[in-house]
C-alpha cells in the first residue's frame, strides 16, 4: 500500500514537472505572442495557459520525438566513426606488413623475435612479414562471439577426441578476456571479425540420425542459427557474412557450411577437412590441423621425445591405420608386411605400441583417409618423425606462412609403389635439416592451456586475421 501511495505521488510530481517543461518550451520558442521568458508566478501567464492549453502541451511530445532522432543520428555517426577506426586499424596493419616485407631491415634477426627465442630453421616463407603480421594481430585484432544459442550445439565442442581442435578453440575463444589482452571483445562495433560458435561435431552427435548419412538436420540447424543472427544483429547483413568465420574439425564441416550460400561463398571457413576439390578456397578459407588428444593432453610419450639421434631410429618409415578412403588401400597393398625396417600395418597388432614405432622411425607415413586431413601429421611432429604427406587436393594448415617442404616430404599418390625409393634418396644431411624443421615447427601445433604465443590456437587466429585483412566493410 505504501509503494502504491509513493508511486502515485511520484506520478503527480512527474506530471507537474512535465507540464512546467512544456510551458517553458512553448514560451521559449516565442509562440504565445509574448516574451521568450515565462514566469510561473505571473497570473497573466496562468490565464494564457487556461485559455489555450493545447499549443503548449503539444510542444512536449514534439520535443520528445526530436530528441531520440538526434540521439539516433549521433549513435549512427558514432558507429560509422568506430567502423572507420576498425578499417583504419586494418589499413595500418597492412602498411606495416608491406613495409616490413619490402624493407631490407628485418624484424627477425637470427633466432630472436621481439626478445623471444624462435627457432627459424627456414620453416617460414617470409619470417619478417609473418612476425610483423603476428605482432599487428596481437596489438589490434578483436573478435566478437555471438551469444545466441545454447550448449551443447553452440558455445562448446569436443575436447578429448579426434575433433579436439574444434572444442579447444571454441572453449578458449569463449574464455578470452579483453581486459587482460584477450582477442574477444564484447563490443561488436570494435570487432574485426565475428565468430559463429556452433559445433558441427556436437550436431553430429545430438542432431544427426545415426547411419542415415542425411545432413539435412545439421544444415537446418545452421540455417536457423544464421537466420536468428541476421534478424537480431546488423553485422551479418552488412557484409553478407564476409567478416564472419566458423570453425569445424569434423569431416562434415564443409557440408554444414553449405546450409547457407553466403556462409559457404563469403565467410571464412576454418576447416580440418580442407579439400580444394570440394570447394575449399585457400585465399578465403583456413586450413586447421587435426589434433587427436585422447584425454585432452599430448600423449606422455610424445611430450619429450627420448630418441634425438638418427642412430636411435632404426625404422625407415612407419604406418598403422584403418583401410579406408581412396589412398590407404594402395599403400597397404604395396607395403603391408613387406619390410622389417618399413613396418606398415592395417591395424597395429596387440601388444605393440603405436607411439614407440613413431619415436623409432625417421619418417612417418601420413596418408589421407576418408577425408584429406590426418591426425598422424601432428603426431609425427610431436614425435620428431618427419611427416610423409600422401594426399590429393589437401590445403595444408598454416601454409600461408609455413614452408612445409622444410619439415616434411610430399609423395604423390601415383608414387606410392616407389615410397621406399623416394625416402632412401633423402640423404642424411637433408634428413637432419628436415628434423630440425620439425623441432622448430612443433610449437605451432600444440594446444596449450593456458594459450601461448605462436601456439595452435593463436596460429588459427592468425590465419583468420590474414583473411580479414583482405575484407573491407563496405
Amino acid at each position: 500500500m505504501e509503494c502504491q501511495s509513493f508511486g502515485s505521488w511520484n506520478r503527480t510530481l512527474v506530471l507537474l514537472l512535465l507540464l512546467s517543461s512544456a510551458i517553458i518550451l512553448f514560451f521559449a520558442s516565442g509562440r504565445g505572442g509574448g516574451s521568450a521568458t515565462f514566469d510561473l508566478t505571473s497570473s497573466s501567464s496562468l490565464r494564457l495557459l487556461a485559455r489555450n492549453p493545447r499549443p503548449v502541451l503539444n510542444q512536449f511530445p514534439r520535443a520528445l520525438h526530436q530528441e531520440p532522432d538526434r540521439l539516433v543520428l549521433q549513435r549512427k555517426k558514432a558507429k560509422e566513426r568506430t567502423r572507420s577506426r576498425v578499417e583504419e586499424e586494418l589499413a595500418k596493419a597492412r602498411r606495416a606488413i608491406r613495409k616490413t616485407s619490402s624493407s631490407s631491415k628485418r624484424n627477425v634477426s637470427g633466432n630472436v623475435f621481439h626478445g623471444e627465442d624462435v627457432p627459424i630453421a627456414g620453416i617460414y616463407r617470409n619470417p619478417a612479414a609473418f612476425f610483423q603480421s603476428y605482432v599487428e594481430m596481437e596489438k589490434r585484432f578483436k573478435v566478437y562471439v555471438y551469444e545466441e544459442g545454447e550448449p551443447p550445439l553452440v558455445h562448446e565442442g569436443p575436447c578429448k577426441d579426434i575433433y579436439t581442435t574444434e572444442g579447444r578453440f571454441i572453449e578458449e575463444l569463449e574464455q578470452q578476456q579483453e581486459e587482460v589482452g584477450g582477442v574477444r571483445t564484447w563490443d561488436p562495433a570494435r570487432a574485426h571479425a565475428f565468430f559463429l560458435p556452433f559445433s558441427v561435431a556436437k550436431m553430429v552427435r545430438y542432431v544427426y540420425k545415426d547411419k542415415s548419412w542425411d545432413h539435412t538436420p545439421i544444415k537446418r540447424f545452421v540455417t536457423d542459427y544464421l537466420r536468428v543472427i541476421a534478424s537480431k544483429h546488423p553485422f551479418w547483413n552488412r557484409t553478407a557474412g564476409a567478416d564472419h568465420f566458423m570453425l569445424s574439425c569434423h569431416d562434415w564441416g564443409p557440408h554444414a557450411s553449405r546450409a547457407n550460400q553466403e556462409l559457404y561463398h563469403n565467410s571464412i571457413r576454418a576447416l580440418c577437412n580442407a579439400n580444394t576439390s570440394e570447394g575449399f578456397l585457400p585465399h578465403k578459407d583456413v586450413s586447421i590441423p587435426e589434433i587427436h588428444l585422447h584425454d585432452g593432453n599430448i600423449p606422455r610419450q610424445l611430450l619429450s621425445p627420448p630418441f634425438p639421434d638418427l642412430s636411435d631410429r632404426p625404422y625407415l618409415a612407419f604406418f598403422a591405420g584403418g583401410n579406408h578412403g581412396p589412398i590407404r588401400p594402395l599403400l597397404l597393398h604395396h607395403w603391408k608386411g613387406r619390410h622389417d625396417d618399413l613396418p606398415v600395418y592395417e591395424y597395429l597388432p596387440k601388444g605393440l605400441d603405436y607411439y614407440s614405432f613413431m619415436l623409432k622411425s625417421r619418417f612417418c607415413l601420413c596418408p589421407s583417409g576418408h577425408e584429406v586431413a590426418s591426425p598422424r601429421i601432428v603426431e609425427a611432429i610431436y614425435a620428431e618423425c618427419v611427416p610423409v604427406l600422401i594426399s590429393e587436393s589437401y590445403a595444408l594448415p598454416f601454409s600461408d606462412v609455413l614452408r612445409w617442404e622444410a619439415f616434411s616430404v610430399s609423395v604423390p599418390v601415383a608414387e606410392i609403389p616407389r615410397v621406399r625409393e623416394v625416402l632412401e634418396r633423402v640423404g642424411e644431411e637433408e634428413l637432419r635439416r628436415l628434423r630440425e624443421g620439425v623441432k622448430a615447427v612443433r610449437r605451432h601445433f600444440v594446444l596449450n592451456n593456458p594459450v601461448k604465443r605462436l601456439d595452435a590456437f593463436n596460429m588459427i587466429l592468425h590465419s583468420v586475421w590474414l583473411r580479414r585483412l583482405n575484407v573491407k566493410l563496405d
